[in-house]
């Protein structure tokens, strides 16, 4: 997998991730971005877009010559680590604990960090553990031995003040404690750590402990009572817990500070150290990114910075606070294709309190590749195969090409798939799915290509808020509503495949799950993203044999929409302008192309306008697997009986139909076939058949450059990867 792939922007000398930090790959000095308050960057883009990769991508590039440190925050363990002592560690701690252990031994230009002020917390909410008793508070602060002080650098006092904290809080409990019998919690026990902390420090570490948790709410500047209050918040759990987290992530942010301040930290640190969180909209890098936003907002100032990933396009809910989208002024945001970074600064009233968190953000929108890339990369890897014949490359290129819309996950994974795949004569793109991939570490030797990312991109990215009731068929779930265009037939697709389950998501929750987890939105189609749609079509249809399943839920939805006749008043959701559309376009593609000739032929006198755009919604459909006979059927290849007008009008369909899928090349020849149709019909005996002349002239100059006919949110999406 090529790491930079699509990121070479935001990785060179000169680019994003230089400016943010100071340094470039080489250790070159940049010019910062931004500064003293700096925002936070969260990557956004949904699964298959690279947001890990690119910030693995950072770590490896820059983690030489800066502090960089990449967390998962996804990654269970955290809360295994905590599990053994509950009342004293949390995933929250532990995610602290591991970066402070991380930088503790950096190696780089100004040596190591220590962490007294982490400590001093960390060892507060030691007082915990399940025991209580002195001796297992000493061990559990133990545990965090390496984080306050570190051995002296000749001829400098670097932490001397801090010197002494840890021996002393240690010394204290084991010899003025040991051995008493106390309850657990017992206040002596807090007492001791509290005056070993505290009053065992020099004067200048006296005056740091004040002002850091002599700040903790309540605390009125006594560092002793902030650190008793700080560990009572803790144990509370809830709200007073997540209170004291966030405030041990202050305190870690707080060291990092004091060590590129002074004389010294001046002469020896460069840039700007940098934290990674990797899949931070889960509920543990929520709660992170959240608590640094809540803290700059008031107005501390660290430089340390925050890369967080983000599946949502806005970000996160969290962001805005309860406002509703739109309810506010939009974050700054950053496409790499756009150049340089963005102006940005904190709006005057976010000190107060009165600007929504999303005020303290840029916004990085997660590239796509562009057409170059995306070619590049298929052929690269299509050079480790027997050579192809050009023909074989070209359509594999644009198959690759059309089901992955430039998501570069789904890039790689096709285009090393289809390496040595040959595409079948006349194939719909959807042929390249059943193409066999080894992933290394998989069990399996081999799997088709289409199952490996749909765990992937699916299954392995679970939405965070999805009840654990529906994870077994969320999935199944995903499959059925791939032939939906809306959130009626989404819902009756819905109740039908779950029938008999106590829990049940309607379409509007599976809407929301959807865009939490990033995937975008299209006024057509209930499953917005063309690449996951096709996925999941191809897996629909090899459900049950020979398309049962396929044909099961397009029928469904025929007969929903012939029962709702009687409205063919009203409006059939965005994607149709009336219910008998919606219903021809599910019969179009359960075995109805007669009866949809039929209709269309019997409704095009008199309406032309009105009739194409119908032509358009009902054609807007995907076609079953199995050998494609549009093109020969459009072509006039495949005899239909009828008159002229219902034979013309069989050939039109299956030629819009062709274009509308967007699962093949259109080109010139399907343009030609649209405009010998449409000029066929335009000099008809019919009321308005004159008016399709100017319809011949739009559609085919669309076909031949591959445009769709009727453009949606996704279809764009492919115009813009061309």
């Amino acid at each position: 997998m090529c790491d930079d792939l699509g990121f070479e922007r935001l990785l060179g000398e000169e680019g994003f991730f230089a400016r943010m930090l100071g340094r470039s790959p080489s250790g070159a000095g940049r010019a910062l971005l931004y500064g003293p308050d700096v925002p936070v960057v969260l990557l956004t883009g949904g699964p298959g877009m690279g947001k890990g990769r690119l910030l693995r991508a950072v770590r490896d590039r820059f983690a030489t010559k800066l502090p960089v440190i990449y967390l998962d925050c996804g990654s269970p363990v955290y809360t295994d680590r905590a599990e053994p002592e509950p009342g004293a560690r949390s995933a929250a701690t532990e995610v602290l604990v591991e970066a402070a252990r991380r930088l503790s031994t950096w190696q780089g230009t100004g040596g190591s960090f220590t962490f007294p002020r982490l400590f001093a917390g960390l060892a507060m909410i030691a007082t915990g553990v399940a025991d209580g008793t002195p001796e297992a508070v000493a061990a559990e602060v133990e545990r965090y031995a390496e984080l306050p002080q570190r051995q002296r650098f000749r001829g400098l006092g670097t932490g001397d003040f801090w010197r002494g904290a840890l021996l002393g809080a240690i010394r204290n409990l084991l010899t003025t404690l040991s051995g008493q019998a106390l309850d657990p919690y017992s206040a002596a026990v807090s007492t001791a750590l509290v005056d070993a902390l505290v009053s065992g420090l020099a004067p200048r570490g006296k005056a740091e402990m004040a002002r850091v948790y002599g700040a903790y709410p309540g605390a009125a500047g006594q560092p002793e009572h902030g650190l008793r209050d700080l560990a009572a918040d803790f144990r509370a759990g809830g709200e007073g817990r997540e209170m004291a987290e966030r405030f041990l992530f202050q305190a870690l942010r707080e060291d990092l500070e004091a060590a590129y301040t002074g004389a010294v930290g001046w002469l020896r640190r460069v840039g700007r150290p940098a934290v990674l969180l990797d899949r931070a909209e889960s509920p543990l890098g929520e709660q992170l990114l959240r608590a640094v936003l809540i803290d700059r907002r008031g107005g501390q100032r660290d430089r340390v910075v925050i890369v967080g990933t983000a599946r949502r396009a806005d970000g996160g809910a969290f962001l805005y606070e309860g406002l509703p989208p739109g309810g506010g002024p939009a974050p700054v945001e950053f496409r790499p294709a756009d150049g340089s970074p963005p102006a940005w600064s904190r709006r005057a009233d976010a000190t107060a309190g009165r600007a929504p968190l999303a005020d303290g953000v840029l916004l990085l929108r997660m590239p796509l590749l562009t057409g170059d890339q995306l070619r590049r990369e298929t052929e690269r890897r299509q050079r480790r195969a027997e050579p192809e014949g050009g023909t074989n490359r070209r359509r594999v290129d644009a198959a690759v090409a059309r089901l992955s819309g430039g998501r570069p996950h789904t890039v790689i994974r096709l285009a090393e798939a289809a390496a040595a795949f040959r595409m079948p004569a006349d194939a719909n793109d959807r042929a390249i799915l059943d193409a066999p991939l080894n992933v290394p570490g998989d069990v399996a030797a081999e799997r088709p290509v289409a199952e490996v990312l749909l765990r992937e991109l699916v299954l392995d990215q679970l939405p965070v808020r999805l009840p654990a009731e529906h994870h077994d068929h969320w999935l199944d779930l995903l499959t059925h509503l791939s032939v939906a265009h809306d959130t009626e037939c989404a819902d009756v697709l819905l109740r039908h495949h779950q029938r008999g389950r106590v829990h049940r998501l309607t379409a509007h929750h599976v809407e929301q799950l959807l865009t939490d987890t990033g995937w975008p939105a299209c006024e057509r189609h209930f499953i917005g993203d063309f690449g996951l749609r096709q996925l999941l079509v191809h897996r629909l249809y090899a459900l049950r044999p020979d398309g049962a399943a396929w044909y099961a839920d397009h029928h469904l939805l025929r007969d929903h929409y012939t029962g709702r006749a009687a409205d063919e008043g009203a409006a059939s959701g965005a994607a149709f302008h009336s219910v008998t559309a919606h219903r021809m376009n599910h019969h179009l593609v359960s075995g109805g192309v007669d009866d949809v000739v039929r209709h269309l032929a019997g409704t095009l006198p008199g309406r032309p306008r009105e009739w194409c755009a119908e032509l358009l919604e009902i054609a807007q459909a995907p076609y079953p697997s199995g050998a494609d006979t549009r093109r020969e059927r459009a072509q006039g290849l495949v005899a239909v009986d009828g008159p002229a007008l219902r034979r013309t009008v069989d050939q039109l369909l299956h030629a819009v139909w062709l274009c509308e899928e967007r699962t093949r090349p259109t080109g010139r020849e399907t343009a030609r076939t649209l405009a010998k149709l449409l000029d066929l019909l335009s000099i008809m005996e019919f009321e308005g058949a004159g008016q399709l002349g100017r319809t011949a002239t739009e559609w085919s100059g669309l076909a031949e450059n591959d445009q769709p006919l009727l453009r949606c949110a996704c279809t764009d999406q492919l115009g813009r990867r061309r």
